[in-house]
């Protein structure tokens, strides 16, 4: 048993002062520390500095660690033109980002706070490094492939993967399914890909409105990807219709990525079923895609969280460098409540998501926890000031383990 005793702690709806947190893997009792020292004697104790601040690990829903050794290979500013540069690079980014390469970029996630992730894996290149992680890890194997003629060896492969997935045994690790997209995966693997994720009660993804291609393919058979799918695939129309795609999660508590290109019908069905929608404004930038519609999720009562996607489309996995251009982004949101509901949706949100008991500084809740150093007592205003000013994380625990700083 661990006591520590920070200046602040940050709970789910308040921030408290002269309080301490006894916890082994779970956060056992939040109390005075005379209190916790009688109940819980011979705990190994630590008081920490003035102004740190003990805050929920953070939560990073969606990112392609396979894709981590890319800083300028590829091209950004449009959605096409960046595809097109991801297949031309696709072999040399894989094979030149190793287990080294990976690892780092895992280490960097957990220098910057983020306690868990969800790793989006088109070849389980990154099974090894994700499996050595230190961070809990929900582990997304993708399916892809629209043609029909190769659906048993794609299906196949997939299924290879998700067995392989499950041999990892480690505390915090979650095999879970991904389905690409609606224009890059047939309907018939979809079908058994989401049969296998809710038979087997496993976690499902998939990237869904992106790009204006990605519309105008769906709806029309038109537009840039018409060139895209006759030139490399021979296909002259899309495989699914968005609401085809959508119905097929039906039942599941499905998280969607991007949907930066969402008709009204689209997002009455995302509110209907539930699903959760992931915002990554960065790579919705770099890839010249449009600016989530966050208004009219609130309005349909559709949870958002925030993720960082891959280093494909990024230039950091960082949830802090993530929320604070989605401050800036949104521009019309109310400044405090905005930044409230980007922190919740990288801690509490992310974690009732992604269906684990973590998010949130609390008894019986696993021990996912960072420490932040101030440099002032907090005020109202604190998450704008936690995004804005990037304070230093001098400790991160995970399922209780120590693993930044030291005790």
């Amino acid at each position: 048993m661990k006591i520590i005793t920070p200046h602040y702690i940050m709970l789910r709806d308040r921030v408290v002062t002269n309080l301490s947190v006894a916890f082994d893997k779970k956060i056992q009792k939040i109390a005075p520390f005379e209190e916790l020292i009688e109940e819980f004697e011979g705990a190994e104790v630590t008081t920490l500095r003035e102004h740190s601040l003990l805050m929920p690990g953070l939560i990073n829903a969606h990112v392609h660690i396979e894709f981590s050794g890319n800083k300028t290979e590829l091209s950004y500013g449009d959605f096409l033109n960046w595809l097109y540069s991801v297949i031309e690079n696709r072999a040399d980014l894989i094979n030149e980002c190793g287990l080294e390469c990976m690892a780092e970029a895992i280490g960097k996630m957990l220098a910057n706070g983020i306690t868990t992730f969800g790793a989006i894996s088109s070849h389980a290149m990154d099974l090894e490094a994700c499996e050595k992680a230190k961070q809990n890890v929900v582990f997304f194997n993708e399916l892809v492939g629209s043609q029909a003629t190769m659906a048993d060896a794609l299906f196949s492969d997939f299924l290879a993967r998700v067995d392989a997935s499950k041999t990892v045994k480690r505390e915090g690790f979650y095999p879970a399914v991904a389905i690409h997209s609606p224009y890059s995966v047939h309907p018939i693997l979809v079908k058994k890909a989401v049969e296998i994720a809710k038979n087997e009660n496993l976690k499902l993804t998939a990237h869904f409105m992106e790009s204006i291609a990605e519309r105008e393919w769906l709806d029309e058979d038109k537009g840039d990807f018409k060139e895209f799918f006759e030139k490399l695939l021979s296909q002259d129309q899309s495989v699914n219709s968005a609401e085809e795609f959508l119905s097929y999660f039906e039942g599941s508590d499905a998280l969607l990525t991007h949907v930066t290109n969402a008709n009204k019908n689209e997002i009455a069905t995302i509110a209907k079923n539930n699903y959760t929608v992931i915002h990554c404004p960065i790579s919705n930038r770099l890839l010249g895609n449009p600016t989530l519609n966050i208004k009219e999720l609130n309005e349909n009562k559709i949870r958002w969280i925030v993720a960082t996607d891959g280093l494909s489309s990024n230039y950091d996995l960082d949830l802090f460098e993530e929320m604070k251009i989605s401050l800036f982004m949104h521009s019309s949101a109310p400044l405090l409540e905005f930044a409230q509901a980007l922190l919740d949706g990288v801690t509490v949100h992310a974690a009732e998501a992604l269906g684990l008991n973590t998010g949130v500084i609390e008894e019986g809740k696993n021990a996912d926890m960072i420490v932040v150093d101030l440099e002032a007592e907090p005020t109202a205003e604190l998450p704008i000031h936690l995004i804005l000013h990037r304070y230093n994380i001098s400790k991160v625990f995970i399922n209780g383990k120590i693993e930044k700083g030291a005790l």
